[in-house]
């Protein structure tokens, strides 16, 4: 079935600008915040184990939550959805923020609302992935996906940075900042009108739960690309060590925390931006490969270095490889599923992205408290290299892909 062609970037520039605005509002919301949440445990407690634990206290909610987030995505009202998240993770922010003006914050207090922000984040992410379809026909869809990226990695520049700064002059500021953003997009995404959809007359059953991931394990491509990326970013996460890493190695403040949590995005923007005026053509599988090893070997010489320069020359790499996987990943994902499958679809491919994410920063924490800081590093660089090799063998239709473009919902992907 094709999506109803709601808007694009010509027939309805304000639409999918406002998106565009409220996804760039909560993505540095989310930054500026994992920045300041960071620097505030690690100041709480200097345990690499602890920092771990905010990427755990931030895993739990979304595979809790991931199956009924697909069926309330592909049932409600999206925008709506995604402005109400908005809402509550502003919330858990603000709490944040009163509780350093108050004195009474306590890493308990911080992991509780860490949770209550994952937990309304684990409706928002994969309900607004759905939101870009809509506004954008499928022959633009790559280029889409990457100006969309793009945005949403330009704020991940700017986030870090100005939540160090603002941390670096009062914690709380740096917590009431966020809770304003959060409130901005909730506001921008909540008066987004998109076309009407047919709701959805499937009854909820234990089947249609768990459809998105048969979904998923019916396509090969799909399967592949998802669970390289969950693998591949869960070994070589290391931004759950980089408050140690400011602190003890590269000896800076929250300042260069922040510049070196924004340095990923900078080379992730550059990247979105080239494969949006250039989409990816001819060996796209090989390219893909080709850049998660980039990724590996960038974790690996970031984890080593004890130089400022090099460390964010290795991160500035390591985020442009990551891009390239984010866009063939999303664009598959959109290409391939039916719109009454994409919440669902969504919600799974969110629950591995988080499970990389949050749970790699879990991963590492706990085996830096275990084999130390940088040979931690070292071991989740050098995994990423090897299963992408071994990927590249167990999914030869990824590896073989040619093109992104024009596939219809369900069909094979040009290979």
């Amino acid at each position: 079935m094709s999506r109803p062609r709601a808007g694009t970037p010509s027939e309805s520039p304000r639409r999918f600008y406002t998106f565009l605005a409220a996804r760039g509002a909560s993505s540095m919301s989310f930054q500026m915040l994992a920045v300041a949440v960071g620097w505030q445990i690690y100041h709480l407690t200097g345990s690499a184990f602890d920092l771990g634990l905010i990427g755990l206290a931030q895993f739990l909610p979304m595979v809790c939550l991931t199956l009924f987030v697909g069926q309330v995505a592909d049932r409600f009202d999206r925008p709506r959805i995604v402005a109400i998240c908005m809402a509550i993770e502003s919330l858990a922010a603000l709490g944040l923020a009163a509780g350093v003006f108050g004195g009474w914050l306590t890493r308990e207090m911080v992991y509780a609302l860490v949770m209550v922000g994952a937990a309304a984040r684990a409706f928002e992410s994969p309900t607004n992935a759905t939101l870009l379809p809509a506004l954008v026909p499928r022959d633009q869809l790559q280029r889409a996906t990457a100006l969309s990226a793009s945005t949403n990695q330009t704020a991940q520049i700017l986030g870090p940075a100005c939540g160090g700064f603002i941390y670096a002059f009062h914690p709380g500021a740096a917590f009431l900042i966020v809770g304003i953003l959060f409130t901005t997009g909730a506001f921008l995404v909540a008066g987004l009108r998109l076309a009407a959809r047919p709701p959805a007359r499937e009854p909820v059953t234990l089947a249609s739960v768990f459809s998105g991931i048969h979904f998923i394990r019916s396509k090969p491509v799909m399967l592949g690309t998802i669970s390289l990326d969950l693998f591949a970013v869960l070994l070589g996460g290391a931004t759950a060590l980089l408050p140690i890493y400011a602190h003890d190695i590269l000896q800076t403040g929250p300042w260069g925390l922040g510049i070196l949590r924004s340095a990923p995005a900078v080379g992730a923007v550059a990247m979105s931006l080239m494969l949006a005026h250039r989409p990816m053509t001819g060996p796209i599988g090989k390219i893909l490969f080709g850049a998660l090893l980039c990724f590996g070997a960038a974790t690996v010489v970031f984890a080593v270095s004890t130089w400022l320069p090099l460390s964010l020359l290795a991160l500035v790499v390591l985020g442009a490889s990551d891009s390239v996987s984010v866009v063939v990943r999303s664009t598959l994902v959109q290409l391939m599923t039916p719109d009454e499958m994409l919440g669902r679809v969504s919600a799974v491919s969110t629950l591995f992205i988080g499970t990389s994410n949050q749970l790699g920063e879990f991963e590492s924490g706990t085996t830096a408290a275990w084999f130390g800081v940088v040979p931690s590093a070292v071991i989740g660089g050098i995994g990423t290299m090897l299963v992408s090799l071994l990927w590249m063998r167990l999914f030869p239709t990824l590896r073989g892909i040619r093109s992104l473009d024009g596939a219809e919902p369900g069909a094979a992907v040009k290979a």
